[in-house]
């Protein structure tokens, strides 16, 4: 429970709560909020979700496991209103608005912090990467759009021999054509390259293991930039979830907009802290060829280079 950690938002900017486990106390948490803002523990609202919504805290033996509340979530803090709306209709009516001026002022306090940077949880299926390329592109998961663009990285590598060579490939240019266009083969940083490139935007990945953002077409003066986050195996897209009510999510961002860029290495680091990343030196592949189970980056490595199999699936944990 060490690596427990809470992404807190509120009018002066974002913060991050540790100290906190599943098993705390709401009291708990309001301390630690108080101490935070120099607030009464009384006075404190906090929201979470989108739309945001009250978290209850009023039961203060109530466990953060309990209410929902986990580890690199994102809450809102805000300061109770001084004057609650009330009414007499018992149809619902007075807490609709309630919530509606609740959220009003929320929204006029985080005018410098439009939205939340979120992660987007798409199929591990060994083409993770094209469909949150895809996502980010179109909106939509769509697991089929990685069949597309395992053809364009394919013709770019066969048009170029000489800049995708076998020494960068680390295969021969045919056989990595052919390769890379199985379902079952993994994308990486020269994928991403290429897509980069053939879609004229630049791909800024959040690499939680090392905390950095690495930035893909960053010299090509691309005039947007999107957003993906990489655990060391797996691919997720990332999208900005707005605080307003009447916004929709956006998961393409003008590149001169260093706030996101901000955003990106604040969530690297977050990750990073919360352990939110995969050891690879310790999960499990498969070799869809023989069937093999191997431990860890290095054992695969060596695997290849005695068999000359190079496809490998991530076994679930």
């Amino acid at each position: 429970m060490a690596g427990f950690a809470l992404k807190i938002k509120c009018k002066g900017g974002q913060n991050i709560v540790k100290g906190l486990t599943s098993q705390s106390t709401a009291t708990e948490l309001k301390k630690q909020l108080s101490d935070l803002f120099n607030l009464n523990p009384s006075d404190i609202n906090v929201l979470s979700g989108f739309p945001p919504k009250p978290v209850d805290l009023s039961d203060s033996n109530i466990t953060l496991e309990a209410l929902g509340i986990s580890s690199g979530d994102t809450l809102i803090v805000e300061e109770k209103l001084n004057c609650e709306t009330k009414g007499k209709n018992s149809d619902g009516a007075s807490k609709k608005m309630e919530q509606e001026t609740q959220y009003a002022h929320i929204a006029e306090s985080q005018l410098n912090c439009p939205g939340i940077l979120l992660r987007k949880v798409v199929p591990s299926d060994n083409s993770c990467l094209f469909t949150s390329v895809g996502y980010v592109l179109s909106g939509k998961v769509d697991p089929t759009c990685g069949q597309h663009m395992r053809k364009i990285i394919a013709e770019a590598v066969r048009s170029d021999p000489e800049t995708y060579s076998e020494a960068i490939l680390g295969k021969p240019n045919k056989d990595y054509c052919s390769w890379i266009q199985k379902p079952d083969s993994w994308g990486g940083a020269i994928e991403l390259s290429i897509l980069s490139n053939f879609y004229g935007i630049e791909m800024a990945v959040v690499d939680t293991i090392n905390a950095i953002v690495n930035r893909f077409g960053e010299d090509k003066s691309f005039a947007h930039r999107i957003f993906l986050i990489f655990d060391g195996i797996h691919y997720d897209p990332l999208f900005l979830e707005p605080l307003t009510p009447d916004g929709t999510i956006q998961t393409m961002f003008p590149v001169e907009d260093e706030s996101m860029l901000e955003k990106a290495r604040q969530l690297a680091l977050e990750a990073q802290s919360s352990r939110q990343f995969t050891d690879v030196d310790k999960f499990t592949l498969k070799c869809l060829i023989c069937q093999s189970f191997l431990k860890g980056q290095n054992e695969a490595q060596v695997h290849a280079k005695e068999t000359g199999h190079m496809n490998f699936g991530e076994v679930a944990a």
